[in-house]
């Protein structure tokens, strides 16, 4: 995701977008205490335990300001690291290194901090077959990231966007007139290659999403003993995915119902940041 082409594709125009949001015309305080070059280092360090995430976009911010900038570590993505952790050493033009600082900080403390969440909903899940997805619900032109770091954390991607596949929600189907009709145009449309996926919220849905040939089932909002019952009606003729209501406390009941999936909107919403610092700048 996160190298090569595909970076200078994908991320450098987010990574520019915030760092043209953060410095608008020029860094007037660095400017004002800095008039020249000077070669500088700072320490990266941890202040919280965690998993690691967005060490090569920390590095790419500060590239963008400046390609002669290095960064020095030996960790990597997916890495735990505890409290008071020297991370990493950035040498640079002093003026590169605060002028990037907060910025560099922002996409590494947020997707740390998603990889971390993650991790503790995976945690909940390891002696079942259901696998962990996040959704669409990530922060505006953050979701390359912010996906990014769900997988760093043991959880998988659902949909990235629109244009991925096919997911027949309640307004999909109130706009085609019933489930069966939303899968047949659906099937019409897209592509061979795609599977199609539907939401249900009865057992009556689940069944005519089955005979209308869903290759995934969605099982939205149900209870455990309706999604139970669901999970018998499906017998494996189709995928199936736990949706609406996920915590981390309920995850061990809905891997024991034996989903194949469950989504969670909070890995990406709800994950606090973790607490990150460039300190000790210093001229070399």
């Amino acid at each position: 995701m996160i190298n090569g082409v595909t970076s200078r594709i994908n991320i450098d125009d987010y990574l520019m977008s915030a760092l043209k949001e953060d410095i608008t015309s020029e860094d007037v305080t660095t400017n004002a205490v800095m008039h020249e070059f000077c070669l500088g280092r700072a320490d990266l360090i941890c202040k919280q335990d965690g998993i690691i995430c967005g060490l090569d976009i920390f590095e790419r911010v500060f590239h963008l300001l400046d390609p002669n900038t290095v960064f020095e570590t030996s960790l990597k993505d997916g890495d735990q690291v505890k409290s008071g952790q020297l991370m990493g050493i950035v040498r640079g033009d002093i003026r590169v290194l605060l002028s990037g600082e907060r910025t560099a900080l922002n996409y590494m403390q947020r997707m740390s901090g998603i990889a971390t969440y993650t991790a503790e909903y995976v945690a909940e899940l390891k002696n079942y077959k259901t696998r962990l997805l996040d959704t669409r619900k990530t922060t505006p032109n953050m979701r390359a990231f912010e996906k990014y770091a769900v997988q760093i954390g043991g959880g998988c991607n659902h949909r990235y966007n629109l244009s991925d596949g096919v997911l027949l929600k309640d307004n999909h189907i109130g706009a085609a007139g019933s489930i069966t009709a939303a899968i047949a145009s659906a099937k019409a449309y897209a592509p061979f290659v795609r599977k199609i996926e539907v939401e249900v919220e009865t057992l009556d849905g689940v069944r005519e999403a089955l005979e209308a040939g869903a290759d995934i089932i969605m099982l939205d909002n149900m209870s455990n003993d309706m999604m139970k019952e669901a999970i018998t009606m499906i017998n494996g003729k189709a995928i199936t995915e736990c949706s609406g209501n996920v915590t981390k406390e309920r995850l061990r009941e809905i891997g024991e119902i034996g989903v194949d999936f469950v989504s969670s909107g909070a890995l990406t919403y709800s994950a606090s940041i973790m607490d990150i610092s460039l300190k000790n700048l210093r001229p070399e």
